[in-house]
């Protein structure tokens, strides 16, 4: 939208390639049943209860004509138990983006809950690499990663292996009808990717949520709330990476699921 002045036009030069793309991971194990209360059916939660906290810089991004966002990304691990199929994956509770562009595409065309945030650039002081993200003037995350050093070959097999079958990016696109009153879309969705990993090293980091009031965040405060209440049982290794990412895979563009 708007549609009435005609599709965006294609540009030779546009794909869905992340030329630059800096990222910083941190994971932890939760209680099952905290996380399951936000994962709507037909989704359940991995064997495994972990929540994954990702920020990405995106630089020299081709759809946006070399442009950059950064982004914060929550994702559960989950399985999809539909019909036809079952997949398992990160089903994404919430993504926070700074550019409005990649927010609207995202949400319509993908079904990726995304909103709005303020995100600084990662710092990188003595080897402690930091970033937070928040919104209204109000900070409302930090995340830290320490201690990188380069993985062992058994590390790199051992991820290739636990990541085998499982990459499946998941999401659900509710939107509600003009307004607000029932609803327009009611899809589960997934959203695949290619991923080219051309430096990456593992360390200790960490997620620190702040508690919000209305007055502080009046759209986002309930969301923020509720993540900041997920127990952490313990904190699973750090990943610090470079490399590029391609958001448009024609043999597995972004679809519905059932």
């Amino acid at each position: 939208m708007p549609a009435h002045f005609g599709p965006r036009p294609f540009s030779p030069k546009s794909s869905g390639w992340y030329r630059d793309v800096t990222s910083m991971t941190v994971a932890f194990v939760t209680e099952r049943e905290a996380l399951a209360a936000y994962l709507p059916a037909p989704y359940r939660v991995a064997d495994i209860p972990v929540v994954t906290i990702t920020y990405a810089c995106n630089r020299q991004v081709d759809w946006l004509a070399g442009h950059g966002y950064n982004l914060v990304a929550v994702n559960a691990a989950a399985v999809f138990e539909g019909e036809d199929e079952t997949l398992e994956g990160n089903f994404t509770l919430i993504m926070w983006e700074d550019l409005a562009d990649p927010i609207l595409t995202g949400r319509e065309m993908q079904g990726i809950p995304k909103v709005y945030a303020d995100i600084t650039e990662h710092s990188v002081i003595d080897g402690h690499w930091h970033t937070s993200a928040g919104h209204f003037g109000h900070k409302f995350l930090d995340v830290n990663i320490t201690n990188l050093r380069e993985p062992t070959p058994e590390e790199v097999v051992g991820n290739a292996r636990a990541r085998k079958g499982k990459d499946n990016p998941m999401a659900w696109r509710y939107m509600p009808a003009v307004g607000g009153f029932g609803q327009a879309l009611n899809d589960a969705t997934t959203y695949p990717s290619e991923n080219v990993i051309d430096e990456a090293w593992v360390g200790e980091g960490s997620a620190a949520w702040q508690h919000l009031t209305w007055e502080q965040n009046p759209t986002q405060f309930h969301i923020v709330n509720a993540l900041a209440d997920l127990p952490v049982l313990s904190w699973l290794p750090a990943t610090v990476a470079r490399g590029s990412t391609n958001l448009v895979v024609l043999d597995r563009l972004p679809r519905r699921i059932s």
